[in-house]
């Protein structure tokens, strides 16, 4: 269950990425219907903590806080704290000395089956600890091949938004780790919780991009450009055959400039997007309803149970039946998935 959370901070953190998994975990929404977390900022160091942007915080809670979460996420740390810019020619730097009561404590909770998260740089923390030894694993692509070279025996793949070598999570830079912590939230409570964490959040639920997830993420549903109306009204009428022609005559554009705009407005082709959110429909039915793959497939626009597996399959590297037996569990909400998936 995902119920605890623990965020580490040490000296050199990076505001920004510390404030994602406070969003996401530290704000309560059970106004809206959505679960609350036991949340805390836990001293990795003796406070006061200094911050990159050279701000400090004085955490409430020592590292005896990690014996009880069910999650400790790591933000980033500043590359001057790793050592990691400028590399003196010919002379690799030292990697910084973490606390060994902090790297323990790290292990000791993936030990009792806890999860650890990075975000970025923090992925070295969990290097220093020995958890990215045999995992795959990501950081931001410009402290890959560092991370790479620091710790050998870790599987680092830079062209990914995230990886779950599960217990251990890694996110690419900054956003990314916003991504890996929707996706748990989603691997763990299900889509409901997760779209309506990033509604709140007013961020996708899933990304593209070029270091995207090795499962493919639909394009981001959100728009703010002028095709925001149609983009609205195509998310309400899924389960109708569409063609660009018809799309460009309700944009009142001629097909070209139908599409040379929707490009523009959501990085990806008229076609692709459908797919992309019919998927996602897909996904929502499998993982919250008990409707059939044939009764989905119409419902989302594929006609059939056959389109429907091709898609998904090509999007999600699995059938949806195989995909709704890892995401339902007993009672409904995402159950684990099977570790590297």
């Amino acid at each position: 269950m995902l119920r605890n959370v623990a965020v580490v901070v040490v000296n050199g953190f990076l505001p920004f990425e510390f404030g994602t998994i406070c969003e996401v975990f530290g704000v309560d929404r059970s106004d809206d219907g959505l679960p609350s977390y036991d949340f805390a900022v836990v001293a990795g160091e003796p406070p006061p903590l200094r911050a990159h942007n050279d701000f400090t915080i004085q955490p409430s809670c020592g590292l005896e806080r990690l014996e009880e979460a069910d999650l400790i996420a790591l933000p980033a740390v500043g590359d001057d704290q790793l050592s990691i810019y400028p590399v003196p020619p010919g002379r690799p730097c030292p990697p910084r000395e973490f606390p060994g009561d902090l790297l323990a404590a790290l292990h000791r909770a993936v030990d009792r089956g806890a999860r650890v998260l990075s975000v970025c740089s923090g992925a070295f923390i969990l290097g220093e600890a020995g958890l990215l030894d045999g995992r795959r694993c990501t950081t931001h692509w410009r402290h890959a091949e560092e991370l790479a070279r620091r710790y050998p025996a870790a599987k680092v793949d830079p062209d990914v938004l995230y990886v779950d070598d599960d217990p251990v999570i890694t996110s690419a830079g900054t956003a990314a780790g916003i991504d890996a912590c929707l996706y748990l939230v989603r691997k763990e409570q299900g889509s409901r919780v997760a779209n309506g964490i990033a509604r709140r959040m007013v961020v996708p639920p899933h990304r593209d991009g070029g270091q995207a997830q090795y499962v493919d993420q639909p394009v981001a549903p959100f728009c703010d450009g002028t095709l925001r109306d149609l983009l609205e009204w195509l998310r309400a009428h899924l389960d109708q055959p569409l063609t660009v022609r018809q799309l460009a005559v309700r944009a009142n554009m001629s097909e070209r400039t139908f599409a040379r705009r929707f490009v523009q407005d959501t990085g990806t082709t008229p076609q692709r997007w459908l797919i992309g959110q019919r998927i996602l429909l897909a996904q929502q039915l499998l993982e919250e309803s008990d409707e059939t793959v044939d009764a989905i497939a119409d419902r989302t626009g594929f006609g059939n149970a056959t389109a429907l597996r091709h898609h998904f399959r090509a999007w999600r590297g699995t059938t949806p039946n195989a995909y709704r037996r890892l995401f339902r569990g007993p009672s409904g909400l995402a159950s684990r998935v099977i570790s590297g998936l």
